[in-house]
């Protein structure tokens, strides 16, 4: 089962190109920090921005890399759903462990439309499929009934809930049943999440704090929820630091602090204002981390 901490892997940059010996490196350490799972080329992978080589090519890379350790969900998502089952296939053809799949963005599907989606995608190919449903990015929001109708499909066995609504949690296990993974989509809510009936968080500020988000979903499965908690306010101010700006500028500045890979980022998101990286910073010393 898809569970704990697991990074929505970030995408480093030198130069305008893929640094694939940073992302290796940052596999490495996110296996040995105890991170339990990796999602690369999702949002915080700066999928929107990749072409199609790059996004396979990260997608490969971290597959190889991880060899087997942890699970790789890879992100396979698109607003068209020809080039989404690209994505889910070259992901099944790799050997990565399921395919995250983002509800279609800019088009407004309706949820007959959302069904329909994400049957060809199951149908496309033997891997299994992860709904990513953020409403705030993709505009439409994909409801409990129609995931419910979706979790019928065997190889649909779970959800990226990026809502913020912690009872959706709830809601979905009653329309999805008790054995649809529910991992968390928004690191400041993924305590209550889990207590909600969730089993972990794809998580942005676990790329630059694996360990003690680890330490948090593993206290959250064992039930320690005191304990987790005591995590939870360690890193509260980073996580709200790194959203100050997109998250996945502020969490690349917060990795360039600890000499993790550089802030780089492609237009048309930029660096962090100087305001924003002093929050960050603060943020950093708070959880212990700088």
């Amino acid at each position: 089962m898809l569970k704990g901490s697991i990074p929505a892997l970030v995408t480093p940059f030198r130069n305008g190109a893929l640094d694939l010996e940073t992302l290796k490196k940052l596999v490495e350490w996110h296996i040995e920090q105890g991170s339990h799972g990796l999602a690369p080329v999702g949002t915080t992978g700066e999928s929107p921005t990749l072409s199609h080589e790059e996004h396979e090519t990260v997608i490969e890379t971290v597959v190889k890399t991880v060899a087997g350790r942890i699970p790789v969900i890879a992100g396979a998502g698109s607003n068209n759903t020809a080039e989404a089952v690209r994505f889910v296939q070259f992901a099944k053809k790799v050997g990565a462990d399921a395919a995250l799949v983002v509800t279609p963005y800019y088009n407004k599907p309706t949820q007959r439309g959302l069904i329909a989606h994400y049957e060809a995608l199951h149908d496309c190919a033997d891997i299994p499929i992860v709904i990513y449903n953020i409403p705030p990015r993709s505009v439409i929001d994909m409801t409990p009934a129609t995931m419910g109708e979706l979790a019928k499909l065997p190889r649909i066995i779970g959800v990226k809930d990026a809502t913020g609504d912690l009872a959706r949690v709830s809601f979905q296990r009653m329309s999805c049943g008790k054995d649809f993974i529910q991992l968390s989509g928004e690191d400041a809510t993924a305590h209550g999440f889990n207590a909600q009936g969730g089993t972990g968080c794809i998580t942005v500020t676990g790329n630059v704090a694996p360990k003690l988000l680890s330490q948090m979903q593993e206290a959250c499965l064992a039930g320690d929820y005191a304990t987790a908690l005591d995590i939870q306010d360690k890193v509260m101010p980073l996580h709200k630091a790194v959203f100050t700006e997109p998250g996945l500028a502020g969490v690349k500045y917060a990795m360039s602090r600890l000499d993790l890979c550089s802030d780089e980022v492609r237009l048309p998101l930029t660096t962090l204002t100087d305001e924003t990286k002093a929050l960050v910073d603060d943020g950093l010393r708070h959880a212990g981390l700088m």
